[in-house]
């Protein structure tokens, strides 16, 4: 025998992140219709397959180990993915078609992989997608001509509870793998419309640095932008992920000041139950990217 533990029972994990998320046994027995003394059970067994303490007592109620928080992160990507597989299979069938508007920045990073899964577990459904602007997709979302949107934090600000967080992080300088472009001076730039918030956040760092520049090319979409630093004429700004060839990140080693965190959001309009189910691919294929790049980096 290897000496493994056995496979973990999504129940308990389902336990563990309600009781470490809510600090209390007792509101994630509330939660699952047990009893407190069966959910303390639950943890006791998830540490005895583990070996390790996962919760422990706080100023502010039961908090996770740096054991429990490493798992934590996990769990809640495994649950997601747990769930998206269970309703595939025992959902009913759901029909119809759902409008979807993205940034051009977001399409082809997330979205082929998050549109197959979706049309392998609802081939009855036509997804229609629309790329533009951030500010432009609200418009269209509060028209009912969009179901879903995916748009960028700062472009627009919802209300509380109106948009779902999907992604957050910094954006990074990214440049020529082979033209040292972030030596000249002025430093050519190529940014998206005046309008961006990411453009306004780039220009800002560059001026508190004290930096001199100028906005060599305009583009609406992410690829205008990586165009001009791939021919190694200016470098631009992306989220983290994997970049073309023949581009490269670039940051303080190249004298470049840091940039600020932006966070990917998904609003909800009409579409009933097809829009919704759609929403929720899109949810946990964020999830499953996140982990999945946790777990690289790591």
């Amino acid at each position: 025998m290897s000496g493994l533990p056995p496979g973990l029972d999504p129940d308990l994990l389902r336990a563990f992140v309600l009781v470490a998320e809510g600090g209390s046994v007792t509101r994630a027995a509330q939660r699952v219709g047990r009893t407190q003394s069966a959910v303390s059970m639950q943890m006791r067994r998830l540490e005895e397959l583990l070996g390790q303490p996962l919760l422990e007592r706080g100023p502010r109620g039961m908090a996770p180990t740096p054991h429990g928080a490493w798992l934590l992160e996990r769990a809640r990507s495994f649950l997601a993915m747990h769930d998206e597989i269970l309703a595939g299979f025992h959902a009913p069938g759901v029909a119809g078609t759902v409008r979807l508007g993205t940034p051009d920045d977001y399409a082809l990073r997330w979205l082929p992989g998050i549109l197959a899964a979706f049309a392998e577990t609802h081939p009855a459904v036509e997804v229609q997608v629309t790329c533009a602007a951030s500010t432009e997709l609200v418009e269209r979302l509060r028209r009912d001509e969009l179901d879903l949107s995916l748009i960028t934090e700062g472009d627009y600000h919802p209300s509380p509870g109106e948009a779902t967080t999907l992604w957050r992080g910094p954006l990074h300088w990214v440049g020529s793998a082979t033209q040292p472009i972030h030596r000249r001076d002025p430093l050519p730039l190529a940014l998206a419309h005046p309008g961006c918030c990411w453009r306004s956040a780039a220009l800002r760092a560059l001026e508190a640095q004290g930096r001199r520049f100028r906005v060599a090319y305009t583009s609406q979409t992410q690829t205008g932008t990586h165009a001009p630093a791939l021919a190694g004429l200016a470098i631009t700004i992306s989220t983290p992920g994997p970049l073309p060839p023949g581009l490269r990140r670039l940051g303080a080693a190249e004298g470049l000041p840091p940039l600020p965190e932006f966070g990917i959001l998904l609003l909800r309009g009409g579409g009933g139950v097809v829009a919704e189910a759609l929403a929720q691919q899109i949810e946990a294929g964020f999830q499953a990217d996140t982990a999945m790049a946790e777990l690289v980096e790591a």
